[in-house]
């Protein structure tokens, strides 16, 4: 299993700056969109009301794609690029990655937490654990450093039997000895 931490203002598995670190409220009113500098277009209130209604909470902009898609919704995917970095910057998404390539999106709720990623199927797990915040605290402290922001992200397999990825995995396992 691999550990990973980023500290910092900006690191490589998770990017927020101080300004997104205010408590925000959830945004799905047009006025709450034109009070942030950002036109209430159609595209922009769907988008925003499909993270907030989605099961999925961590979701790529291909995610947003298909899910718009199943919904009959014909939005580009430039634009959903386009409107996911307009999201990130007005402090309503953040972004991180996470051991890929493809930034993923979640609703930017105002509150820390880390998260837990299956190296198999992608599947995201948020979690918040006060002992390890202390102690990544007094760390900082021994050397030192202050902290304005941090990012601990765990990798490893899910240990359950849902996850799609291992149960492939295994069977071609499986083939292979047999």
């Amino acid at each position: 299993m691999r550990l990973s931490i980023g500290i910092g203002r900006k690191s490589g598995y998770y990017s927020r700056t101080l300004r997104r670190l205010r408590l925000f409220q959830m945004t799905t009113t047009p006025q709450d969109l034109n009070d942030r500098g950002l036109k209430a277009t159609l595209p922009r209130l769907r988008i925003i009301r499909l993270f907030e209604n989605s099961r999925n909470c961590h979701m790529t902009a291909e995610d947003v794609y298909r899910c718009l898609k199943e919904d009959d919704l014909d939005i580009g995917l430039a634009t959903i690029y386009r409107v996911l970095t307009q999201f990130e910057q007005a402090g309503l998404l953040l972004r991180h990655h996470f051991e890929s390539d493809k930034a993923v999106y979640e609703i930017n709720r105002g509150h820390h937490h880390d998260h837990i990623v299956c190296l198999h199927c992608g599947k995201v797990e948020e979690f918040f654990d006060a002992e390890i915040e202390k102690r990544q605290n007094e760390i900082a402290q021994g050397k030192n450093f202050e902290v304005v922001d941090h990012a601990l992200c765990l990798y490893g397999y899910c240990a359950t039997g849902d996850c799609v990825e291992r149960r492939r995995a295994e069977a071609e396992e499986n083939n292979d000895i047999g």
